[in-house]
């Protein structure tokens, strides 16, 4: 039989998990910041770019250093490219500490193999300066160029990255050290997730610690001395809390052709045709009797299957009641139907509401 290029991953989990609340949630205020920049890089071997905006920045960058050139005459060089850079800054670094930098080519430089970044300053949103970057850069790609123009290239020789390549000039400020209280967002907004939350830390530290302010936000009234506040924060963020289950739901990659199906997705009866496909899921209800035995026998509830015959294509699909849905796309897959046959299946179940969950297509 043929397979079928479909991957359907069943996720199943039939124990509540608990997760450390590190991992399912973050402080109000404690967060990245991101940081971009302009930059020239130097000492290419003729792979830069020739663009007007990097002649004219190289122009600028001689005049910084005393050399004047003639008028009309533009500074060139094909070991020269203009780049953009950017950085994130961790929360709570301070000045002198290092960050990772990256180039990215923004003319027509053909690589950035071998290149040094000159000195460069990385802003914030607000403008202002936070880090000063240079260094030499560390290529991954390569590329190659022949005469007759030719040319072959391995991943993306016009990006670079510095590592530690920039010194923090700037803190940013931060609302951590200031209140009374401190406030945890869910990663995943989730009303039982948020109770969960709020009961596990007022059955440690006593009622009324822990306030849920909705499915995302847990108030959390906290010291205010800086060194009682980070080992009381030390203790909540290893705490072990049990996390909802998922809504019902159905991811459908059209592009690949993989289908996850979430917990608790289940179908209703319905009935759909598809090409020679047709599909129907039925509810026959149980047969229920008494064993063989003459008195104090126990009632037995006998499942009936609800069987589905297609005349047109032969083939057949047998379904317990209350059928799950790995269930119909595994038999649909094992008669050799497309990725996209199968789609439109669950397209139209869920359409004819008889597929209790969300159906996102990416």
């Amino acid at each position: 039989m043929k397979h079928v290029a479909l991957i359907v991953l069943y996720l199943l989990s039939f124990s509540v998990q608990a997760e450390r609340l590190k991992d399912i949630a973050s402080v109000q205020g404690v967060r990245e910041n991101q940081l971009f920049g302009y930059g020239l890089v130097i000492g290419l071997n003729g792979t830069g770019d020739s663009t007007a905006f990097t002649s004219q920045s190289f122009s600028s960058m001689l005049s910084r250093f005393g050399v004047t050139l003639p008028e009309g005459v533009n500074a060139t060089s094909k070991n020269v490219a203009a780049v953009s850079l950017t950085a994130t800054l961790p929360a709570f670094s301070k000045p002198g500490q290092k960050i990772d930098v990256t180039a990215s080519s923004i003319g027509n430089a053909s690589a950035l193999r071998g290149g040094t970044l000159l000195l460069s300053t990385l802003k914030g949103a607000d403008g202002a300066v936070y880090a000063i970057a240079q260094g030499n850069l560390i290529v991954g790609g390569l590329g190659a160029n022949g005469a007759d123009g030719s040319r072959t290239s391995v991943n993306v020789p016009t990006v670079g990255r510095i590592p530690n390549g920039a010194s923090v000039e700037r803190i940013v400020a931060s609302s951590f050290n200031t209140g009374d209280t401190l406030t945890f967002n869910l990663n995943r907004p989730d009303f039982t997730t948020a109770k969960h939350v709020s009961d596990k830390i007022n059955n440690l530290l006593g009622p009324g610690v822990a306030t849920t302010l909705d499915a995302t936000s847990i108030r959390v009234s906290a010291p205010r001395d800086p060194s009682q506040r980070v080992t009381f924060l030390s203790i909540l963020e290893n705490l072990e809390v049990k996390v909802a289950e998922e809504r019902a739901r159905i991811v459908v990659n059209s592009r690949t052709g993989t289908i996850i199906i979430g917990q608790h997705v289940k179908v209703s009866p319905a009935a759909i045709t598809h090409g020679s496909l047709t599909v129907t899921i039925k509810e026959v209800p149980p047969v229920i009797g008494q064993d063989g035995t003459v008195t104090g026998g126990e009632t037995i509830v006998s499942p009936r299957e609800g069987i589905a015959i297609s005349p047109d294509s032969g083939h057949m699909f047998v379904f317990n009641p209350g059928a799950s849905l790995n269930d119909i796309v595994r038999a649909v897959n094992q008669v050799g139907a497309a990725p996209g046959d199968v789609m439109a299946i669950l397209e139209g179940l869920k359409q004819a509401g008889a597929i209790n969950a969300d159906l996102v297509v990416i």
